[in-house]
């Protein structure tokens, strides 16, 4: 992280949700490295109590396992994270959840699981925090969604319906709150090194199909030929959440490795 960063973050309060693992865990970690306060959000209380175990942090993070799904819950947190730390400066929202299969054989509940998380999770932590910093005029939020949010998929429909309607839902919630001062954008990542990666893999040939792409599937490579570290994905977010990106809201920055050949 650059110097301009850890300049920036320092202080902060930022809220992640899904930093148990992944890139919500590699991000909480970068933030907490620039002098930042956390809240970190995840469903998976123990995951992340045992992550944050390892980061010897002290009252800078506080962790919170909570399901993004839950209204109730979500508030509760927002609340308990600000009572520990003070108002919260940023938010990214992280936290997600792959549903495989072809449309005409997902049952009601994995269709409606994908949108209960991808889609209302973002929806009720951006009410919760937005609200929040409507009051003070200040604040920026970035939502992780995905390069398949406009690229049609086989098998990944449910997934790429519930990232398309979170990133839409992103972009008007900025427009809204332009006028407040408070930022909304959105950070598209393609295939990224995480176990929700290898968890869409079936043998280690998978790897090599992913970065040359598959005319079966209808499926483009990766041009750049490596897949991203989180790393990647959380330098798009942390440059979207600090003051260097103040003059950018409603935008969609595709992190992908020229997956998707810079589709807008």
């Amino acid at each position: 992280m650059t110097q301009a960063f850890d300049q920036q973050f320092s202080g902060r309060v930022v809220l992640v949700s899904g930093a148990a693992q992944g890139i919500g865990r590699t991000l909480m970690e970068r933030l907490l490295h620039a002098g930042a306060h956390v809240a970190a959000l995840d469903i998976d209380a123990k995951a992340l109590a045992l992550a944050a175990g390892t980061l010897n942090a002290g009252d800078r993070l506080s962790v919170h396992g909570v399901d993004v799904s839950d209204p109730a819950a979500v508030e509760h947190a927002v609340a308990a994270a600000e009572t520990h730390h003070g108002r919260i400066d940023h938010l990214a929202c992280v936290a997600g959840t792959l549903q495989m299969g072809r449309l005409l054989e997902l049952s009601d509940a994995q269709w409606q699981n994908a949108f209960r998380v991808n889609t209302d999770g973002v929806f009720y932590l951006t009410r919760a925090v937005g609200k929040r910093m409507m009051t003070r005029r200040e604040g920026s939020v970035v939502v992780v969604s995905s390069n398949a949010a406009s690229t049609p998929r086989m098998s990944m429909g449910a997934y790429c319906a519930s990232k398309a309607a979170a990133t839409q839902m992103t972009r008007c919630l900025g427009l809204e709150l332009a006028e407040y001062g408070i930022r909304c954008n959105v950070v598209s990542p393609g295939s990224t090194d995480t176990e929700m990666l290898h968890g869409m893999w079936q043998s280690p040939a998978d790897r090599d199909t992913t970065l040359e792409g598959s005319l079966e599937t209808y499926k483009a490579g990766i041009p750049l030929k490596r897949i991203a570290a989180p790393d990647d994905i959380c330098e798009g977010i942390l440059y979207l959440l600090s003051d260097s990106a103040r003059h950018i809201t409603l935008h969609d920055l595709r992190l992908d490795g020229g997956a998707t050949l810079g589709q807008i």
